[in-house]
């Protein structure tokens, strides 16, 4: 391996992380500046003065915001992400016991959009201008202008209610067959919009790749049309697709908040809004430093599908 090759997906972490420390840096100051105080949150308009001032110096509340930024940093390196106000626990713990959740509801909803928009796209580009195209565009449009507060309830109505085939929250506990049934919903719910999203980047990647030089050379070689479309165009057309879905990953993570509190899944998205509900500054730090981490990992990973795609790159 060369060292452009390694170089390459280091250059893309290192600069992510100064984002990453903006991020925690801004959420840091906004949730300490937001008016109410969380101790008295906890302990109720009848708690006195000194339980109030007891609990602020427990938790560090009582130091300059300076010092507390310090500290909560000095913490990170020491993978130490502090405790929660109102759970009483640690917050690392907190955010592994919910991240798994997330994970699995973001990767499933990621397969789903995928393997539905890859086909779409490649069949709306290879009818361009005919009523299969404009049926695909049509169907797109739609998933385009459901949101995932609307979607979700309308598929709890159709499956859940009116059908009865899928429960309807929470993530069961009655094993893996269980928990993949409660997972179907919410997958749904987010990975439809992405496949919207995505079906049109595939048919513009494809409609561009079709008609280069190369492909009317295949085709004067006499080589079957499958064979020109999905080894060679959609090879080619990966790179702009491969970006949008490393983009769009951090949209379903943003997503899932919404659909983990429609569908009471127990991810960090449903976690981080009673955290900053709660004013639990720590706990609020912690899960936007684990979708921070989160985007750096797939920017990675999406780097280094950009060299399987594609193994020029490798060498450029």
């Amino acid at each position: 391996m060369t060292f452009a090759a390694i170089w390459r997906p280091l250059r893309r972490v290192l600069l992510t992380l100064p984002v990453l420390w903006v991020v925690v840096s801004v959420v840091f100051l906004l949730i300490h500046l937001v008016p109410g105080d969380p101790i008295v949150q906890m302990l109720g308009e009848g708690a006195t003065a000194s339980d109030v001032s007891a609990l602020r110096h427990a938790y560090g509340l009582d130091a300059p915001l300076m010092d507390q930024y310090v500290h909560y940093w000095r913490g990170i390196l020491h993978a130490d992400l502090g405790q929660s106000l109102r759970l009483h626990d640690s917050v690392l713990h907190l955010v592994l016991q919910r991240y798994p959740y997330t994970l699995a509801l973001t990767l499933a909803a990621l397969v789903i959009g995928v393997a539905a928009s890859i086909p779409a796209g490649i069949y709306s580009a290879r009818h361009r201008n005919r009523w299969q195209d404009r049926t695909v565009g049509v169907i797109s449009l739609v998933g385009l202008s459901f949101p995932n507060f609307a979607l979700g309830p309308i598929l709890i109505i159709v499956f859940s209610i009116t059908l009865g085939w899928l429960p309807v929250s929470t993530a069961g506990s009655g094993g893996v067959v269980d928990f993949l049934l409660h997972l179907i919903l919410p997958a749904l719910t987010l990975g439809l919009s992405l496949a919207a999203v995505l079906t049109r980047m595939v048919r513009t990647a494809m409609l561009e790749e079709l008609g280069q030089d190369y492909i009317r050379t295949a085709r004067a070689k006499g080589l079957g049309e499958n064979q020109i479309v999905y080894r060679h165009a959609l090879r080619n057309a990966l790179i702009p697709i491969l970006t949008v879905i490393g983009l769009q990953f951090g949209s379903l993570l943003a997503g899932a908040i919404v659909t983990e509190t429609i569908f009471s899944w127990p991810g960090i998205g449903r976690l981080t809004l009673s955290a900053i509900s709660n004013r639990d500054y720590a706990l609020v730090q912690g899960c936007i430093l684990a979708v921070g981490l989160t985007y750096v990992a797939v920017n990675l990973l999406t780097d280094i599908a950009y060299t399987i795609a594609n193994p020029r790159i490798r060498d450029s």
